[in-house]
């Protein structure tokens, strides 16, 4: 092995042997286990986000595999017909051209083009992440065979009156003229105004004032609001009032939705352009006008005056039209919720238009009894909750968008309307005995992404069709997922499973954590503090990362501000840390929690790990290579270390299985870090050398010795390998043969069981006295400035019959391990010198300090340490004391300097005790 590890070296070697190999396919024996991969856009980049959940989803495929089950991952892409459509679209705006020059199935060619050429870059950096899906099952949605099933589901709930076209009220997105789901609306509060007007009363006995954030939608009002029980109003209720600037009358209605106690009370209501007001057109049966075109312009259905202007526009010359009347009472600040397009960055219009929808009210009931029953279930629990809230109040879906990148919806109409659905247009014809003389056209909509999405579970598996895999691995095993699209995603795929299949897609539903920033702060390309894990893995410098993090902004002031975060945040770039180390990073903090803060110090410390096992593991190689491991015969002898390391190693392997099983692969990767820092390395290493190293030390202990430590470390990388797969794989070819296993990968090793025979009360307990007699020692030469070379003489004192018999049972490592003269027990009675003491249960260990130290320059140098810390101490205690500080200082900051001073008074009460000490010799 090499003397330092450098997964640069070996990562990709490693990765592309496994798949070679076609060690990810499913075995086909073991019960079944299946993930599925929620199908990244294909347009997509690898984000802490994906990275994160893959590891976990990774880690958990890994472990199943070794456990020897039927194990597939199924992965895949999906279209993302609005974010791919729109790639394409600016590399043709780039060259001046628009789709519309192309044509539609020109375009759609270029699209396809492009998938091909661009991307698959998602797919490169998962393999960059180590996971391993099978690639040979790897699904698009837009792939023939997924295609099929989409078409398939479409016609059949149409067939079952569950698919309608109807005209609703949608989000519209003015500039990419379609349909956009609440999941692309991104609302955040910005600072507008709010107009109030006066609305007369048309038989002229008075007004009403209204107030609104928009008042260009008043061209489409069709009533004013009052509730039924507000005093002020109920004479008013049943008259009407004159709508200024369009002199239309409309009534004034009676609605509970309507609060009394805010603004006037009185609510102007335009059902065609507000989703509230669209619920209140319906049960009050009010006209409903829509002033809008697609692009957002006032159309026809306005006074002329107005026609053709942008919304924004007319909303000036509204305003301004007002204030000339008199009919503008006041204008005041008002902070609102903007609905803005995740893609344009345009604000949403709600708008009156012709779609396709699902109604779901049938389909919703079975998806809520699965998880009601059980059968389904939430991890943590408490995000059934959110399903159940969405899925009592569910709404009919708006499946259609107004693109070309897309499943198309197979509809097709005749010149008179008549709208035809089937699975082809000859099926059409045929079913409904069209002629050739009928002239047919197909709709020009695509449904929305979520619909194939909704299919996954077995659209993937080979439905319509019976396959063995739709029998098998429906329903999957768990679903790894984030909480923001339970509903958009998870819930459909429910709801469409549970429909054509009759099975549940998935037995559990992991709902994973948001990844933050160090601040809490969610990582956005507008705040620069996005991390690329691709970065993290490979490095990157400085300048490469404000680049990166700067590139296409036209705000100078902005990226001003992200290069002066950036510089301070990594002044040297990021360093890289290799796969391991980030993969590990992400199981340790993949908690409960909803919201997951990413620690970059966490990533140099695993990083510090992999580092430690692989010096560990050159240290287990350098005393067994070209030895007797016992792996071909021969008596082995094992020390008490050597039985309390198989124990320990019992424990962590336990407690690793119920934490995975658990889905806390935070404490899962806690137990791996304890033991093999802790135990393994600090400690088991050391007490092999006082067996390897002695004459004394017969072969068959050295056997056994050498046959521990290489069959340990080879469980261990076996234990290891679901997170932390490249060096655990490294390391494991040298291990393997010196273990008598032969294979050219760990993954093809089936992961360590659970062994009672070595599971050891008794040898656990009394080696952690022996590391208790050792650590005391180690203290008091700390805690006295003793060379830990010097050999000790030590006094013990209530030495009990187990204590003599754990003393007599470990004397060679006690005497090598804490540099031990001699061991003498104390008389009943006799108090022994002035000494330093630790104790060990209820045995006193002593260690008489006549002639070990300089007691005065002992206390001196105490004395000058003091000093020091105390006025550290209260330099950082003034800082606390001081408001403006407190009241300036981040939450983050005060918490450091707060730290510091527990720090501080614990070294002061420390360096007094040792004072105490020796001032009593």
């Amino acid at each position: 092995m090499d003397k330092t590890f450098s997964p640069q070296n070996i990562e990709q070697a490693r990765y592309q042997h496994w798949e070679e190999k076609g060690y990810f396919k499913a075995s086909g024996t073991g019960d079944p286990y299946c993930i599925l991969l929620p199908p990244p856009n294909v347009t997509g980049n690898l984000h802490m986000g994906h990275a994160f959940q893959h590891t976990i989803m990774d880690s958990l495929i890994r472990y199943h595999r070794m456990k020897g089950d039927n194990t597939l991952w199924q992965c895949g892409t999906d279209h993302a017909g609005i974010a791919t459509q729109m790639v394409v679209e600016r590399q043709l705006n780039a060259q001046g051209k628009t789709r519309h020059d192309l044509g539609r199935d020109a375009f759609i060619d270029k699209i396809w083009e492009w998938k091909e050429e661009s991307g698959g870059n998602i797919t490169q950096q998962m393999r960059r992440l180590g996971t391993s899906p099978d690639w040979d099952r790897e699904a698009f949605t837009m792939n023939p065979d997924l295609s099929e099933a989409v078409q398939e589901v479409f016609v059949k709930l149409h067939e079952e009156g569950l698919i309608y076209r109807g005209k609703r009220l949608v989000n519209w997105d003015p500039v990419l003229h379609t349909a956009v789901s609440d999941l692309e609306v991104l609302n955040e509060e910005e600072a507008g105004f709010m107009w109030h007007m006066h609305y007369p009363l048309s038989d002229a006995s008075g007004e009403l004032i209204v107030a609104t954030t928009r008042p260009e939608t008043m061209l489409g009002d069709t009533a004013v609001a009052v509730h039924p029980d507000d005093e002020r109003y109920q004479h008013l209720i049943g008259k009407t009032v004159t709508l200024p600037l369009t002199g239309r009358e409309i009534p004034i209605i009676a609605d509970d939705y309507v609060d009394p106690e805010f603004g006037t009370g009185c609510v102007k209501i335009t059902p065609a352009h507000d989703f509230n007001d669209y619920d209140m057109g319906k049960r009050h049966d009010l006209e409903m006008i829509n002033i809008f075109t697609a692009e957002a312009k006032i159309n026809n259905s306005a006074p002329e005056k107005y026609q053709g202007l942008d919304r924004f526009d007319a909303r000036k010359q509204i305003v301004a039209d007002l204030e000339a009347e008199g009919k503008l009472l006041k204008v005041e600040d008002h902070k609102l919720k903007v609905p803005r397009g995740d893609r344009t960055g345009a604000v949403i219009e709600p708008y009156l238009t012709d779609q396709w929808y699902v109604a779901v009210e049938s389909l919703a009931k079975p998806a809520i009894e699965a998880v009601e029953s059980g059968e389904i279930k939430f991890v943590p629990e408490n995000w059934n909750k959110t399903y159940y809230q969405w899925m009592y109040n569910i709404q009919d879906w708006c499946i259609s968008r107004q693109l070309w990148w897309g499943h198309r919806i197979p509809a097709w109409y005749d010149e008179n309307g008549k709208v035809y659905v089937g699975r082809s247009e000859a099926q059409v014809r045929e079913k409904h005995n069209l002629g050739t003389d009928v002239n047919l056209r197909q709709d020009e909509d695509v449904l929305d992404t979520w619909f194939s999405s909704a299919l996954w579970p077995f659209a993937t598996m080979g439905w319509p069709k019976e396959t063995p895999e739709l029998e098998t691995f429906v329903p999957s095993s768990v679903l790894v997922t984030g909480f923001d699209i339970i509903f958009f995603w998870v819930a459909r795929m429910i709801m469409m499973t549970k429909k054509f299949t009759g099975k549940i897609p998935f037995k559990e539903i992991y709902i994973t954590g948001l990844i933050r920033d160090e601040q809490g702060d969610k990582m956005s390309k507008s705040k620069g503090n996005v991390l690329d894990p691709i970065d993290l893995i490979d490095g990157i410098t400085l300048e490469e990362l404000l680049e990166k993090r700067t590139a296409g902004m036209m705000q100078p002031q902005k990226a001003k501000a992200i290069t002066k975060r950036t510089t301070k945040q990594f002044p040297d770039g990021i360093n890289a840390y290799g796969t391991d180390a980030l993969r590990f990073t992400f199981a340790a903090m993949a908690s409960t929690s909803r919201d997951i803060n990413f620690d970059m110090g966490r990533v140099e410390g695993y990083r510090n790990f992999c580092n430690k096992l692989w010096n560990a593991s050159r240290f287990v190689l350098m005393n067994t290579e070209e030895l007797d491991t016992g792996s071909n015969g021969g008596e082995l002898e094992l020390s008490l270390a050597d039985k309390w390391i198989w124990a320990r190693f019992q424990k962590t392997l336990g407690e690793f299985e119920a934490a995975i099983k658990d889905y806390r692969f935070d404490i899962a990767a806690q137990a791996v870090y304890e033991f093999t820092w802790n135990q393994f390395c600090d400690w088991y290493l050391e007490l092999t050398k006082p067996v390897l190293n002695s004459d004394s030390s017969s072969e068959a202990q050295k056997r056994g010795t050498r046959h521990t430590l290489i069959n340990v470390l080879e469980s261990l990388l076996r234990l290891m390998h679901p997170i932390m797969p490249f060096i655990t794989d490294e390391i494991w070819l040298r291990v393997a043969p010196l273990c008598g296993v032969a294979g050219d990968s760990i993954m093809q090793r089936p992961f360590p069981k659970l062994d009672s025979s070595r599971q050891n009360p008794t040898v656990l307990a009394d080696l952690e006295w022996v590391k208790s007699f050792i650590v005391g020692i180690r203290n008091i030469r700390g805690e006295m400035d003793i060379s830990p070379n010097k050999p000790l003489d030590v006094l013990l004192k209530n030495v009990s019959d187990k204590d003599q018999a754990r003393l007599d049972l470990s004397q060679s490592f006690l005497a090598k391990m804490a540099k031990l003269e001699s061991v003498t027990q104390l008389a009943e009675g006799d108090k022994g010198p002035a000494s330093a003491t630790a104790l060990v249960g209820e045995m006193e260990i002593l260690i008489p300090m006549a002639g070990l130290i300089d007691k005065d320059a002992e206390l001196s140098r105490i004395a000058k340490a003091l000093d020091k810390i105390e006025k550290d101490f209260a330099r950082t205690q003034g800082k606390l004391s001081n408001e403006k500080f407190v009241s300036n200082a981040p939450e983050a900051v005060i918490n450091k300097e707060k730290a510091k001073l527990e720090d501080f008074q614990m070294q002061i009460n420390k360096l007094k005790e040792q004072r105490e000490t020796i001032q009593a010799l």
